[in-house]
């Protein structure tokens, strides 16, 4: 075994090139088998072996820095710097991170988790290199993807301007999540075929080598800005933008990738490096079936399939079909997506209404302010997006959408805990900064029937909607209680007096059993479901506080700007004579681990809730 020669960085420069090919079998052995047991990116890690094998071939880490973008294709990495042993707790609590981490190892130069990041870090470690003047090599890989991210455009301008080495590898797949849209992908697409470019470079310099003269023509061909490439590929974007450009190259051939890392060490300046690779390769399913194996979930390595078969629907499932109707119903109704129409639930939509349905790429912003334009032209848009996600556009959401107070309608997926991507996946954060914007309304659904009639109200509401729901099964518990949405009122779904539970969205299913428990215990216990964060149904609270000498809020968000603050501020801004006990989630970032682990450690799990609610109950009474 090649692999096992390998237990720390820099291991990889012992071995032959003979055995680079074993070596990379090997790793998609090891990825595969780890992750079909634990679940994780596998497609994409499985597209980059040769790449990260090259580039510690080539590279003097730690010292040199590779700056991941995204950094879910980094399982490889991880284990050319010697966390091969911890690749059992993959992505489980307190295991090894799905992501790069700076507090894992110090071959992590920096901690991503989200697109179009990895240039912009790299500048400023460049631009840190050279204060201290240092002379170790800075590497941001971005995967083509990530291109259709503005804040990608904002670095690539900014990188122009480098008088020193910096190298930037174009991962290039083809693929993000979903299928690349737009003009960057068409763009690439042309530099991937272009044989005139590919075939011919070589040819042109050869026959130039052989006539008199013909050699200085050549290198002076090579040095304008106007070279070989211009030739053949008018408008070369990244060369016109000051930046070197060298590629496209085999990205799963290693020799012909460190020769093109070791002519980039000697660009001064910004250097781009087109690699191509194959998402999914060495394995069978996930060539085919790319996005499927993008985060998979555990699976059986000879047929590909999930090992745990879902018997319910998900709450993506059910924006699904309410989709489908809206859309049949209301030909204003369009879908928009930042590259996720699978992982939002909007494939079924995209394939029966495509003219309605629009993908922007990993774009959050453009998409909000594309939204925000519908809306103004009479359209009605519906923007999936996840929570982690929309927080990139926070500044869109704020002034081009709720100052004008459009109607666009926010259904954001993933709202809550979601596991092990961990802390920049979080959805924990949208209740507060959503709630902090004037003219916003937050709704959140306490069932999978709910999800459908809020996003109904949502569509024909004239204004800024969010609608959050989380990852995972639809709850279908409470089917009794369906009563229309009226905009700012809660429901009462058990009355009796004492105690008053108020949760919103996620935390009614827990609500529920712990008042069930609170019952055995022979407390008295109101359950309500909040239904709305903004506004609070402030008329509610006053009612309660008549019977009850405690209300519990719960939320699966963090506790600064949530809806437990709302409740307290208003408890005590008006002199309410009630308690006011907030069950929220610290603030704080929530490391990666499975979800009832997570729920435990931050405190909002039944037992929890449950003990916390007696002991504040027991000092209330007195």
């Amino acid at each position: 075994m090649v692999l096992e020669k390998i237990d720390q960085v820099n291991d990889i420069k012992k071995i032959s090139p003979e055995e680079y090919g074993l070596l990379a079998e090997e790793i998609r052995e090891f990825l595969i088998g780890k992750i079909s047991q634990n679940g994780g990116h596998l497609a994409s890690n499985l597209g980059v072996v040769e790449l990260t094998m090259a580039l510690h071939l080539t590279f003097n880490l730690p010292s040199d820095k590779i700056v991941w973008d995204v950094g879910h294709q980094s399982y490889t990495h991880k284990l050319l710097t010697g966390r091969k042993a911890g690749f059992d707790g993959l992505r489980k609590y307190g295991g090894l991170s799905g992501f790069p981490k700076r507090k894992e190892s110090d071959c992590d130069c920096f901690d991503t988790g989200h697109s179009s990041t990895s240039i912009s870090a790299g500048i400023g470690l460049v631009a840190a290199r050279d204060l201290k003047g240092g002379s170790e090599y800075i590497v941001s890989v971005i995967g083509d993807g990530a291109l259709t991210g503005g804040m990608a455009y904002e670095a690539l301008n900014n990188a122009s301007q480098l008088k020193k080495n910096f190298i930037i590898v174009l991962n290039d797949n083809n693929m993000s999540i979903a299928e690349n849209v737009g003009g960057m992908s068409e763009y690439l697409n042309g530099l991937r075929t272009n044989e005139v470019y590919t075939n011919f470079k070589t040819g042109v310099e050869q026959s130039l080598n052989r006539i008199p003269g013909g050699t200085h023509l050549a290198n002076q061909l090579k040095k304008t800005k106007s070279g070989i490439k211009q030739l053949f590929i008018p408008g070369m974007l990244f060369e016109n933008m000051g930046i070197t450009y060298l590629g496209p190259v085999d990205g799963h051939d290693v020799g012909k990738l460190m020769d093109v890392f070791t002519k980039a060490k000697r660009v001064k300046g910004a250097v781009i490096v087109h690699v191509l690779t194959k998402k999914g390769k060495g394995y069978d399913p996930a060539e085919r079936h790319p996005a499927r194996f993008h985060g998979a979930e555990p699976f059986d390595i000879q047929t590909g399939l999930p090992k745990n078969k879902r018997k319910k629907a998900n709450y993506q499932d059910v924006f699904s079909t309410c989709m489908v109707k809206l859309g049949q119903r209301n030909e204003n109704v369009v879908a928009i997506t930042a590259a996720m129409p699978d992982g939002t639930g909007l494939k079924r939509f995209k394939n029966l209404y495509p003219e309605r349905f629009f993908d922007v790429g990993i774009a959050e912003g453009h998409a909000v302010t594309f939204a925000a334009g519908l809306a103004a032209g009479g359209i009605k848009p519906i923007l999936a997006v996840y929570s982690s996600f929309l927080q990139r556009a926070y500044d869109q959401v704020l002034h081009d959408v709720c100052i004008q107070n459009l109607p666009v309608v926010f259904a954001i997926d993933r709202a809550g805990l979601v596991g092990s991507d961990g802390e920049t996946h979080q959805g924990i954060f949208d209740l507060s900064y959503l709630s902090s914007i004037p003219n916003m309304h937050i709704m959140a659904p306490k069932n999978k029937w709910e999800l459908s009639d809020m996003l109904k109200f949502a569509v024909g509401f004239d204004g800024p909607v969010a609608l959050r729901y989380p990852r995972g099964e639809a709850y279908d518990g409470l089917k009794e209680f369906r009563k229309p949405i009226v905009y700012g009122k809660g429901e009462i779904l058990y009355e009796e007096e004492d105690i008053a539970l108020l949760a919103v969205g996620s935390m009614v299913k827990t609500a529920e059993v712990v008042r069930r428990k609170l019952k055995e215990m022979g407390y008295s216990c109101t359950l309500v479901n909040g239904r709305f964060i903004k506004p609070v149904d402030t008329e509610l609270i006053r009612e309660l506080c008549k019977d009850h000498k405690l209300l519990v809020t719960m939320e699966e968000n963090v506790r600064s700007g949530g809806f437990g603050e709302k409740v307290r501020d208003y408890v005590t801004d008006h002199e309410l004579p009630v308690k006011v006990l907030n069950i929220a989630i610290p603030d704080e970032y929530v490391e990666h681990g499975n979800v009832s682990i997570l729920y435990e450690e931050v405190g909002i799990d039944v037992e929890s809730v449950t003990k916390r609610t007696v002991e504040k109950y027991i000092t209330v009474k007195g």
